[in-house]
């Protein structure tokens, strides 16, 4: 262990093991992300590197072959201070009697989350306030009772802000000190001195995992967790709640998407004649059904004659990288462009901004043709339920 040369007082580290344990089978000798539970204080008591000497105080004998492989020492006590009516002011007396020290540090093996900072941090706070007895604690800032009496707060009152109220205190137990002088007058003059009897005592504030106490099953899976968490720090990055959002898809095949927009016949091969008359090409049709035609398709751009009877149209899309326009050659149309629905006719023309939504229809009482102006491939983008669409 290292020692302060500039430190007159001999400080102790003493963690106390028994074997048996009624809520949790041989608690202390327990696997904790693959070592024993006591072993994880033992590592942080040595990485502190404040006390003159480490011991694991048992009754047990398992525990001197364990400390003998971490290097420290092993106090063994006697089985009657091993029972569940031990106090925790007699096997501390018990051990200052036989080991001399000035000071004596206790760290309990059901907080192996306590940080070295907190260890150091303790010693230190221990020595430069001069206290006689120091505690950990944690500290609570919520509303507290003690015998359905307020503590901390007016029950005939408002409720003040959370960040308002005077916190309660609640003993952690994860790490105390004594000065041993102090504790042999206080067992002499009132039989108990954990709690540091009429000398002075301070608190020191434990955060975090550190605050973390093993007494049952479901401690021990918080405690692997949080390791886990230590272990990863990704996994502690905040997250929040998203507004769920559409599964969408791309169809850029655009004889594809008029026959799942209902059009029956689509002549798109025969474009880019040098001349052609819409009237002619209209008449030329079975306006009873359904038809498209492709008059021009080049790199640049594509324009395809469109009929539809009443009721049919095309499906709710978007473009996402595409301005489009259309020319009503004929009949009516009513259009839905991001939510909003507007009647058109012959000779009216509609342009629409990428990544608006939109769907057309065709009205009246006569098929309605119109000139889709776009580019070919162009991807349109539809919602996955298309039940929603039509």
């Amino acid at each position: 262990m290292m020692k302060n040369k500039s430190r007159t007082k001999k400080i102790i580290a003493m963690i106390p093991a028994r074997l048996g344990s009624k809520r949790i089978k041989n608690k202390n000798l327990r696997l904790l992300d693959g070592k024993p539970l006591v072993c994880h204080v033992i590592d942080k008591a040595k990485d502190a590197k404040v006390f003159d000497d480490i011991y694991v105080n048992s009754e047990s004998d398992i525990f001197a072959d364990l400390c003998q492989e971490y290097g420290i020492k092993f106090y063994k006590r006697s089985a009657a201070l091993a029972g569940d009516d031990a106090t925790n002011d007699m096997f501390v007396l018990d051990f200052i009697n036989h080991v001399s020290c000035d000071i004596i540090i206790q760290i309990n093996p059901t907080s192996p989350l306590i940080s070295v900072k907190d260890i150091k941090g303790f010693v230190k706070t221990m020595l430069e306030g001069n206290y006689d007895t120091l505690h950990s604690v944690k500290q609570e800032q919520i509303e507290a009772l003690f015998k359905e009496n307020a503590l901390n707060f007016d029950p005939l009152g408002k409720m003040p802000k959370s960040q308002d109220l005077e916190p309660v205190m609640l003993f952690s137990s994860g790490i105390m000190g004594w000065q041993v002088d102090k504790y042999h007058e206080n067992i002499k003059k009132y039989k108990a001195a954990t709690y540091g009897g009429d000398g002075k005592t301070g608190y020191f504030i434990l955060n975090g995992y550190s605050n973390i106490d093993i007494d049952n099953e479901e401690d021990f899976l918080m405690a692997e967790l949080a390791i886990a968490f230590q272990k990863n720090p990704a996994m502690l990055k905040p997250r929040y709640y998203e507004p769920k959002k559409e599964k969408l898809r791309a169809e850029t095949d655009v004889f594809d998407i008029l026959i799942r927009d209902g059009v029956e016949k689509n002549d798109l091969d025969d474009a880019n004649k040098p001349l052609v008359n819409l009237k002619e090409i209209i008449n030329s049709q079975d306006n009873t059904k359904s038809w498209s035609i492709r008059i021009i398709n080049t790199e640049n751009n594509s324009a395809t004659l469109i009929s539809q009877l009443p009721g049919e149209g095309n499906r709710l899309h978007h473009h996402n990288n595409w301005n489009e326009w259309w020319y009503i050659v004929s009949g009516e149309w009513e259009w839905e462009i991001e939510g909003k629905k507007i009647l058109v006719k012959e000779g009216d023309v509609v342009f629409i901004q990428k990544n608006m939504w939109h769907k057309i229809t065709a009205a009246g009482k006569k098929p309605a043709v119109r000139l889709a102006i776009s580019k070919d491939k162009v991807p349109h983008i539809y919602k996955e339920d298309e039940d929603a669409q039509k």
